[in-house]
């Protein structure tokens, strides 16, 4: 998974930023439309978006909307458009914060600094008796030890985070296993059949890893 999708059609000022970015150790990927954003997204992932507004083709406010339907990634609005009304609105469509162009270059790097702080940073994530040790990549239920294979930990750790949200079968086999794998999209109903028998206490009637029709599934706590 990529750490930062940038989205702007200036190339000059994208690959600027890249070159800032990876100097900070981040992997970087670019993207200068909306749609070619989303389709990155969509294959590779990324674990923030710097969006910029004004793109040919899709907005980026059009961008945010479609993400915030599947993720809950942070997304950092970057644009010379300064209104009050397109400040409300990529907040209200999602976006975490939104910064005005020009922008000082070190208090960019400083709010996505502290997004990945607050957001990536913790060694472990606990949801109701669960326990994820992301460094040690164990998983306990009410203390108890929990045997899992890498994909399994991936998975349910992917679906925590995103917890609350619908996420297709595509997007969930494409996060875990990777657009190119050679596996089926068939290996994630059995991996997700293998979590329901660790962590749900009826598998016929799960409460945390629920199946949403003609979607995919969506984790609640």
């Amino acid at each position: 998974m990529t750490d930062i999708l940038i989205v702007e059609d200036n190339r000059e000022i994208a690959e600027l930023l890249r070159d800032f970015l990876r100097a900070e150790n981040y992997t970087v990927s670019l993207a200068e439309t909306g749609e070619k954003a989303l389709s990155l997204y969509e294959k590779y992932g990324a674990r923030l978006v710097v969006l910029d507004i004004m793109l040919p083709g899709i907005d980026g406010f059009e961008v945010c909307r479609k993400i915030r339907e599947q993720e809950n990634t942070p997304i950092l609005i970057v644009s010379a458009k300064d209104s009050k009304e397109d400040k409300l609105n990529g907040l209200i469509l999602g976006a975490d914060d939104y910064i005005e162009k020009p922008y000082d270059i070190d208090i960019l790097l400083a709010k996505i600094s502290g997004i990945f702080k607050r957001r990536y940073q913790s060694d472990t994530v606990v949801s109701g008796d669960l326990v994820l040790d992301k460094i040690n990549r164990q998983v306990t239920k009410s203390g108890a030890p929990l045997q899992m294979t890498a994909k399994e930990f991936d998975l349910l750790l992917y679906m925590i985070e995103n917890k609350g949200q619908a996420l297709s079968k595509e997007l969930l086999f494409n996060k875990i296993w990777g657009f190119d794998s050679f596996s089926e999209q068939q290996t994630l109903t059995v991996h997700i059949k293998w979590l329901r028998e660790k962590i749900e206490e009826d598998t016929k009637n799960p409460k945390h890893i629920l199946t949403v029709w003609g979607v995919g599934y969506r984790y609640e706590e």
